[in-house]
Parts: C-alpha cells; sequence; structure tokens
C-alpha cells in the first residue's frame, strides 16, 4: 500500500503543526520530531542525538570509519550513498539540477537552491541569537553551534571536536596525513583547497586583495588585515603582563615566551633551542653549511631569502623604508627604527653600572666593555687593543697608511671620515658651528669649544709648576718650554 501511494501520490498523514503531509507514517513520525525537539537515537560514542535511526547509524561511522559506499572510478568512499551518487557525477560530468533564469545547471540540488538565491535575494533563515540570516537551513544549524558551543563532530585519534563535519574531516587529514589538492605548477599539495588556492597565487602573481590607503597588495586577506593596521595603528592583540601590544596574534604568542621562557624549538644537532621556528631553521644552516639564496648581481650568497632581499638594495638603490618626519629613508626597517628614535629620543637600553642609555644596542654592548675593561679587537702589528671594532679598523690605517676618505675638490684624502667631512667645509665655507654669545661660527666643533673660553674666562690647562692657566693646550707647551725649561707639562 505506502509504494502504491508513489504512483498515486496520495499523502494521508499530515502534521498537526504544519501543512506538510506524509506517505507513510513512519516519514510524519520523524518529521514531528522536527517541531517538538525529541531526538531518541543517541550516539554511544559521544552527546550527538538525531531524530531518525537512519541518521544516527550514519553518524557513527565517523566513530568507526566505515565508509561502506565506495566509488567504482577512483579510490573514494563515504559513508552515505547519497554522497557516493553525488561523487560519480564529477566523474560523469552529469548536473541534473538547471536554473530556470539563466544557463547555470549543478550537480547537487543544495547548489541549485543556494544558486536561486542569488536571484530572489531570499535569506529565509534567521538566527534568534542575532541579525544574521541564511539562504540554507544547515547554514542556520552550523552557525548556532557558535552560540551554543555544540561540538557533534568527534576525531577518533584525539580529543578534538567540531562544530561542522567539514572541520572534522579537515582535521582528520592532520592523522592521516592525506593532501588531496595538488598545485598543476609544482609538487606541492595542500589538505585544504583554499590553500591551494593561495599557493597558486605564487605561480602567477595574482594578488587579489589591495590597500585603499596606499598602493600595497596582498595574496592573502589576512595579510591585507594585518598591513591596514599599519594605516590605523591599531594593535589589537595586547599582553597581559606588559605594555606590548601587536598587530598580529602571531607575533603576540612569540612575544609571550619572553615571560615563560619557552623555548619549543630544539635543534636536533646540539643543546640549542628556541622561541620560534624560524629561528630554529635559520641556526640549522650553522650545521649544514647551505646557503641556498644567491645573489644575480655578485657572488653573495645568504641562509635566508630576507638577507639576500635586503643585499640586493645594495644593488638597485632602493629604500622603502621611509621616516615620517623627515626625508631620511632605509633599505631595512631596521634602520628607520633607528632613526627614529632620533625624532623620539628613545634610548631603549640602559647601562646596569651606570646612567648610560643607548638608541642602539650594539653601543650598549661597548659601553659595557668600559666598566669590565674589556678589550676584545686587538692590533696584530702593536700591543694596542681597543673596545670596538671600528676603533681597531680605524687603527690600523696607522699601520697600512689606508687613506679611504677623498676630497673631491683636491688631492687630499684622509683615514678617517669625519676628517674629510671638516675638510670639505674649507671648500664649501660651511660654519655649522655658531657661537650663542656672538656672531662667530666655526668649521670644527672643537674651534667652537676653544673660542667659548673666551666669554667664559675658562682656563683648563694649568702649569703644575706656577699659577699660570691656559685656554688652549698649546699654550701650555709654549710656556713650559719658556719659563720652566721645556719640561713636560
Amino acid at each position: 500500500m505506502g509504494h502504491v501511494r508513489t504512483h498515486t501520490g496520495e499523502r494521508p498523514y499530515s502534521c498537526v503543526y504544519c501543512n506538510a503531509s506524509f506517505g507513510h507514517k513512519y516519514t510524519l513520525v520523524r518529521h514531528i520530531r522536527m517541531h517538538t525537539g525529541e531526538r531518541p537515537f543517541s550516539c554511544v560514542h559521544c552527546n550527538a542525538s538525531f531524530c531518525a535511526k537512519s541518521n544516527l547509524i550514519t553518524h557513527v561511522r565517523i566513530h568507526t570509519g566505515e565508509c561502506p559506499f565506495s566509488c567504482v572510478k577512483c579510490s573514494a568512499s563515504f559513508t552515505r550513498k547519497w554522497s557516493l551518487v553525488k561523487h560519480m557525477r564529477t566523474h560523469t560530468g552529469e548536473r541534473p539540477y538547471s536554473c530556470v533564469r539563466c544557463n547555470a545547471s549543478f550537480t547537487r540540488k543544495g547548489s541549485l537552491m543556494r544558486h536561486m538565491c542569488t536571484h530572489t535575494g531570499e535569506r529565509s533563515f534567521s538566527c534568534i541569537h542575532c541579525n544574521t540570516s541564511f539562504t540554507q537551513k544547515s547554514n542556520l544549524l552550523k552557525h548556532n553551534r557558535r552560540h551554543t558551543g555544540e561540538h557533534f563532530f568527534c576525531c577518533v585519534d584525539c580529543n578534538r571536536s567540531f562544530s561542522t563535519k567539514y572541520g572534522l574531516n579537515v582535521h582528520m587529514r592532520t592523522h592521516t596525513g592525506e593532501r588531496p589538492f595538488s598545485c598543476v605548477h609544482c609538487s606541492a599539495s595542500f589538505s585544504m583547497k583554499a590553500r591551494l588556492t593561495e599557493h597558486i597565487r605564487t605561480h602567477t602573481g595574482e594578488r587579489p586583495y589591495s590597500c585603499v590607503h596606499c598602493n600595497a597588495s596582498f595574496t592573502l586577506k589576512g595579510h591585507l588585515t594585518q598591513h591596514m593596521h599599519c594605516h590605523t595603528g591599531e594593535r589589537p592583540y595586547s599582553c597581559v603582563r606588559c605594555n606590548a601590544s601587536f598587530t598580529r596574534k602571531g607575533s603576540l604568542v612569540k612575544h609571550m615566551r619572553t615571560h615563560t621562557g619557552e623555548r619549543p624549538y630544539s635543534c636536533v644537532h646540539c643543546n640549542g633551542s628556541f622561541t620560534r621556528k624560524e629561528s630554529l631553521v635559520k641556526h640549522m644552516r650553522t650545521h649544514t653549511g647551505e646557503r641556498s639564496f644567491s645573489c644575480i648581481h655578485c657572488n653573495a650568497s645568504f641562509t635566508q631569502k630576507s638577507n639576500l632581499r635586503t643585499h640586493n638594495r645594495i644593488h638597485t638603490g632602493e629604500r622603502p623604508f621611509s621616516c615620517v618626519h623627515c626625508n631620511a629613508s632605509f633599505s631595512m626597517k631596521f634602520g628607520l627604527n633607528v632613526h627614529m628614535r632620533t625624532h623620539t629620543g628613545e634610548r631603549p637600553f640602559s647601562c646596569v653600572h651606570c646612567s648610560a642609555s643607548f638608541s642602539i644596542k650594539a653601543h650598549l654592548t661597548e659601553h659595557i666593555r668600559i666598566h669590565a675593561g674589556e678589550r676584545p679587537y686587538s692590533c696584530v702589528h702593536c700591543n694596542a687593543s681597543f673596545a670596538r671594532k671600528v676603533s681597531l679598523t680605524k687603527h690600523m690605517r696607522t699601520h697600512t697608511g689606508e687613506r679611504p676618505y677623498s676630497c673631491v675638490h683636491c688631492n687630499a684624502s684622509f683615514t678617517l671620515k669625519e676628517h674629510l667631512t671638516q675638510h670639505m667645509r674649507s671648500h664649501t665655507g660651511e660654519r655649522p658651528y655658531s657661537c650663542v654669545q656672538c656672531n662667530a661660527s666655526f668649521a670644527r666643533k672643537g674651534s667652537l669649544v676653544k673660542h667659548m673660553r673666551i666669554h667664559t674666562r675658562k682656563h683648563p690647562f694649568s702649569c703644575i709648576h706656577c699659577i699660570a692657566s691656559f685656554s688652549e693646550k698649546h699654550n701650555l707647551t709654549k710656556h713650559m718650554s719658556r719659563y720652566h725649561g721645556n719640561m713636560n707639562a
């Protein structure tokens, strides 16, 4: 009798809650549960429950891993027969569901229904918790789980659970190692289609996400979002232990390790451990000697792509990091950061032995050697040693005779850049050091210091044999020679 109704169209069983009617009593009973909320069929593996036994049977296969419906053309298998039917259309090309308003056709009825909403604008399924509405009931159900916290889909290999089956399917690939989405341009493969789409852009050069404030464009929407913080100044990720805040969540995670001391990335060759994965990758190259990134302009090679990119700016002259306060520009962001301290006055590196502070960490390191008496840079020609490498470099010129700084106006050359700068003023007439008490100006700072003693009447150079004192050392030398028999001052 029930089968005959499929031919006659008779539907004698009607719902008391709505206008729905059915050809079978059990179908009505199952439908009624949608109104009453009754879900008598419960999963023994998790908290999921269902209004129909068949839905429970299908769900249990998620836990058991059973996929009884297999494709005869590929290795795909499914928990439901209907899923296999839909999958087969990817092989046959069949698209039985056609739009009556345009030429679009689809392999699935649900896809056609979604498409029709683009014509009607209908969003029939609304969330009771917020103003969001959807074209499909299934999307509303998924959305509601954000409010209820329900996670029906549980992983059989670990404790993770998910609000959508898609989330579970993607997660399962972390256990199986499956990477079904392959690049047609190279051997790369991915566990998610979205990751493949992003990867393809590295081949095509497509950068679909553009900044409305500048010419920057990006392959990923997330990268654009991060970039926008440069314009808005927004730093939404804040540290709970200090005042630091960041534009990216990943940067906050890395920063927190400075508080916790966590160093999760360990070297297999030595005891080195690191707070960042990229730091471990860089470190590993000290063991392998690998320098994978080579300059096309010279023989230089680098262990990191970022270092090659920075090096290339030497050849191109590119200085992409510009100061907003002056015309200075830099080839490296680090250079801009250090320069900005000349405007802000920030000196974040403080000496623990005295009140000195510095804008650059390297300068603090050099300063500390004054307290420690450390002079690690030694001359190979004499006994001289220095706290700073640059001081040794300058000293070596007294042995080699090197004078690398040459005047473009005459044949003069100098061992130090600052000496050339002073000399150039003899050609340009520049006198940047001015007296605040008179109109005098000088090409050298030392000359201004001497001049100021005329106003202050300071005589810092005193004779040890008499009460005479002088504003300049050479006058003391003359005095010693004339009156005290050329004794040393």
